[in-house]
């Protein structure tokens, strides 16, 4: 309560640049001591993380009814649930099964597996698309494309796969053919 009286009467621009400087340092701070997994690779979950977090410390920085002990408990409640997350993520399969999109095989051996595509919303157009930022010039040369958990499309060569023990136990339905 104290808080929230000691900005009264401050002119809006003193309340956003201390709260916006004290509310930065407590987010760089936060992010740090709970590791790079915080806003790591950016899956579906760390994006909604971080425009929650990007929300919370716009209204932080700009509305001047919020007082800094109430923007610094959500910026920790949001970090402390992300890093909650993350660490049943790591312990347990049913949280990952949870929380995580299982890659998904798009293209196999020549196959485009095009039920998984539409599921996906994806085209060959972006099965081409990735097969050239992998520096391939036709998908005569690939035996694999994935959808990786964060959205990417991973491309393997076909003298790359091997026994696929990167790719068979960890993507969404069975090999083609």
């Amino acid at each position: 309560m104290e808080m929230q009286l000691l900005w009264t009467g401050w002119p809006p621009i003193v309340h956003t640049l201390v709260l916006g400087t004290a509310g930065y340092l407590v987010l760089v701070m936060l992010l740090r001591v709970t590791g790079a997994r915080t806003m790591a690779n950016m899956t579906p979950l760390d994006f909604v993380v971080a425009v929650t977090l990007g929300s919370a410390f716009g209204r932080t920085i700009t509305a001047v009814d919020v007082p800094l002990a109430q923007s610094v408990t959500a910026l920790a409640l949001l970090i402390g649930l992300q890093w909650l997350i993350a660490t049943g993520r790591a312990r347990w399969e049913w949280v990952r099964r949870t929380v995580d999109s299982p890659p998904v095989l798009l293209w196999y051996d020549g196959n485009l597996i095009e039920s998984t595509l539409r599921k996906h919303r994806l085209t060959l157009t972006d099965v081409h698309t990735a097969a050239r930022e992998a520096g391939h010039g036709s998908l005569d040369g690939l035996r694999a494309v994935v959808m990786q958990q964060d959205g990417s499309l991973g491309v393997i060569a076909k003298e790359a796969l091997q026994d696929g023990s990167t790719v068979w136990p960890y993507v969404e339905g069975q090999r083609p053919g």
